[in-house]
């Protein structure tokens, strides 16, 4: 890459990582509704499913989303219903009991959901496929390598982002707590968000 593919990548990843999306909206509630370290743990969660999107492009496997349209909407379907799903089993949870600040929830199964999250947004698959390559020489023996260099230097200044955003949320979600002092609604709040992001999802087009 020339000083000048190399800024603008770093220039566009940047910009795009403080962009507000879902994983970042799933952190933000995670944060929010449990507390730091299960804001951090999404992030990691979001952080090991963005590497099935990084094989994926650098296998040239994603391009299936490009040229087959049921592949997309089976994806984009799956990934939908997976967070409305979350949405109302958080709701259904009900409050928590008298003294519990926050309903828990095993930090495996936080870092699971966010995994899944990620890797059932085909928005993910399209967004590599369609940005790495214009960073990387086609003809060069090394392209996969490039591209799954630039796909991991990504993912990790992407992660770097939504830890930091973790940590902020949950400082607000504390001080929102204590002035409210109803921690039902950090349930509410968070299934809410699910469900909103599955709703986002399934109205999404390819193009």
């Amino acid at each position: 890459m020339e000083t000048s593919d190399i800024v603008l990548f770093f220039t566009a990843t940047l910009l795009l990582n403080l962009s507000p999306g879902p994983d970042m909206i799933y952190v933000i509630a995670r944060s929010i509704g449990q507390g730091k370290l299960a804001g951090v743990v999404s992030s990691l969660g979001i952080f090991a499913g963005c590497f099935f999107h990084i094989i994926a492009a650098s296998l040239g496997l994603t391009a299936l989303l490009e040229t087959v349209p049921l592949a997309f909407d089976i994806i984009k379907y799956t990934g939908s219903g997976y967070l409305i799903y979350l949405g109302i089993r958080i709701l259904n949870a009900g409050p928590p009991a008298e003294g519990e600040t926050v309903r828990s929830m095993p930090l495996w199964a936080i870092f699971r959901q966010g995994a899944i999250t990620n890797i059932l947004n085909p928005k993910v698959a399209l967004f590599f496929v369609a940005f790495l390559p214009q960073f990387v020489n086609p003809h060069d023996p090394s392209a996969r390598f490039q591209m799954a260099s630039l796909g991991l230097f990504f993912n990790t200044s992407g992660t770097i982002v939504n830890i930091l955003v973790a940590i902020v949320s949950s400082y607000a979600g504390v001080w929102i707590k204590q002035s409210l002092k109803n921690a039902s609604w950090f349930n509410r709040f968070t299934g809410l968000a699910m469900i909103v992001l599955g709703i986002r999802l399934a109205l999404q087009r390819k193009k």
